[in-house]
């Protein structure tokens, strides 16, 4: 299986979703701009792999990630971004989404665990509701320190 085939619509998530539950499997769900794929989105990635047996990684598309960022980014395509996240052994289904946030998504996939960074307080955890609502967790992961893509793009830039 090419890892290009993780990049998946929202009716294939859907049934995989529902494969996965039906299997008993539990799923995470995260989602993010990732990017510049750093040493900290990885650990930050594996921690939210290993709270489940299934991990979903939801990328902000080009348009929502100009509109939350600012608009020298993304400084990579959202097909890329994509991509480099399918890549990740530990990631088990990559959506593109274009909402600024993935409110919808989550009520679509309904995870069973919501992870976002410690950087976040639950009431700011877009989703949280909705997963404790129906019996899932919402878990906050920290970040490693001076990891950003922030910080890469003003060392590139060099700021």
């Amino acid at each position: 299986m090419s890892y290009k085939s993780k990049i998946v619509s929202l009716e294939a998530l859907l049934t995989l979703r529902k494969k996965w539950g039906d299997n008993k499997e539990s799923v995470v769900f995260t989602n993010g701009c990732f990017d510049i794929l750093h040493r900290g989105h990885v650990d930050y990635l594996n921690k939210a792999a290993k709270l489940g047996s299934k991990l979903i990684v939801a990328v902000n598309s080009d348009a929502s990630v100009k509109s939350i960022k600012s608009a020298s980014r993304p400084i990579q395509d959202e097909d890329s971004r994509a991509e480099i996240m399918a890549a990740l052994s530990f990631v088990d289904a990559v959506i593109v989404f274009s909402h600024n946030t993935p409110e919808t998504l989550i009520e679509s996939v309904n995870p069973d665990i919501l992870v976002k960074g410690s950087d976040y307080k639950l009431n700011e955890i877009v989703g949280h509701q909705f997963v404790m609502a129906n019996g899932g967790q919402v878990i906050t992961i920290d970040f490693l320190p001076g990891y950003s893509t922030s910080l890469i793009e003003k060392k590139i830039k060099g700021a």
